[in-house]
């Protein structure tokens, strides 16, 4: 099969890039390893407010509204950070309509299709046995690319998360989140549903033994308090990258790469985030390939640039409070109650070293969440 652009992974940074570049009139192969878009769900499915002037899917696909975010630290009282707005959305709804959307655009979609290799000449081999030639090659394949590996770029450094759906049994329009020295690397969170809760938890590999008894643990205490379900309506997981913007192009031959979303490293270290950068980084990547194709030499470099401009300091800033964090356990110390405060966008602990303490408002916290 040739295309003038292939597109792996079509979560929302592929499937944004893939109805980007059809709509240009190019022809688009964009490859799926999942059966159905969206499915299994890997996603806390919380996005900002922010993502909205981004895509309206958020609108269409939302479930609630957030007004705020309550922070739990340790045994402390639960601290609430108002103007924390965004709104739950169902994720598998989302890829679906956007995936739909590239479709519509005019890109050949292949879901559950795998991509088992890709050759120094760029050449894409599929499990069926099926081969792709693009002259540009979007991967945004998540946290374990194939196509950042065959250019170097990997993320060598990932969170592994569990999450559960219970029944919500008291409405509430705040995210929950629980800070913890049991929580190396991480945090545990209770993002509300509609009538659902969301209850989830990240921790360094090292930890992962202790992911499902410490996520039971929060679950019995939700439950003794009455707030939340005995039931498990469903259970999810995955790997979150945390070691921050991986070089976002390379060469294969005469095919141009680029990385978009998890496989380009632009999941947030500290809140796990990564929705908005994958839409985002996905619109860009589409529109770099569109610029390429039709001979702009420096259209890779420029995206790089304009990830590195979106996203590169609140990334750093993230990944360095990550590894402060990290090296308290790795010390064999527990983080105290002020260590946990000044590694969360909550509490104004986090921002203490920036410059610019003026330009701290919603909009700027809400690019880091």
């Amino acid at each position: 099969m040739i295309a003038d652009i292939c597109i792996v992974g079509l979560g929302p940074a592929g499937a944004e890039a893939a109805r980007i570049c059809a709509r240009a009139g190019l022809s688009v192969i964009a490859v799926e390893r999942k059966k159905q878009a969206g499915l299994p769900v890997q996603c806390a499915e919380f996005v900002p407010s922010l993502l909205s002037s981004e895509t309206l899917e958020a609108f269409h696909n939302s479930v609630q509204l957030i007004d705020d975010m309550v922070t739990f630290v340790e045994n402390d009282a639960p601290h609430n950070r108002e103007t924390f707005s965004g709104r739950m959305i169902d994720r598998a709804k989302f890829d679906a309509t956007l995936v739909a959307n590239a479709s519509q655009a005019g890109a050949n979609i292949i879901l559950g299709e795998n991509v088992v290799e890709i050759s120094k000449n760029g050449e894409i081999s599929l499990a069926n046995g099926q081969k792709i030639q693009a002259k540009i090659i979007i991967g945004a394949d998540g946290p374990h690319s194939i196509i950042g590996q065959a250019i170097g770029q990997i993320n060598r450094e990932c969170l592994e998360t569990r999450q559960i759906s219970v029944e919500l049994k008291t409405p509430q329009t705040s995210t929950d989140i629980y800070l913890s020295h049991k929580y190396k690397g991480g945090y545990a969170w209770l993002f509300p549903k509609g009538k659902i809760a969301n209850i989830g938890l990240g921790l360094h590999p090292s930890h992962k033994s202790k992911l499902k008894p410490l996520l039971e643990e929060l679950w019995e205490q939700l439950s003794e308090e009455s707030r939340v379900g005995s039931e498990i309506l469903a259970t999810t997981g995955g790997a979150i990258p945390v070691g921050g913007m991986l070089r976002a192009f390379g060469q294969l031959g005469k095919a141009l790469i680029l990385l978009a979303g998890d496989a380009a490293g632009l999941t947030n270290p500290i809140t796990g985030a990564g929705i908005p950068a994958a839409v985002v980084s996905g619109v860009l990547a589409g529109q770099a390939a569109i610029a390429s194709f039709k001979g702009d030499a420096s259209a890779a470099a420029n995206y790089e640039e304009e990830l590195e401009d979106l996203f590169g300091t609140s990334l750093r800033r993230a990944r360095s409070h990550y590894l402060r964090l990290l090296a308290i356990h790795e010390n064999g110390d527990k983080p105290n109650r002020l260590d946990l405060k000044k590694a969360w966008i909550a509490f104004p602990e986090y921002w203490e070293n920036q410059k610019n303490m003026n330009e701290i408002g919603q909009e700027h916290d809400l690019l880091e969440a």
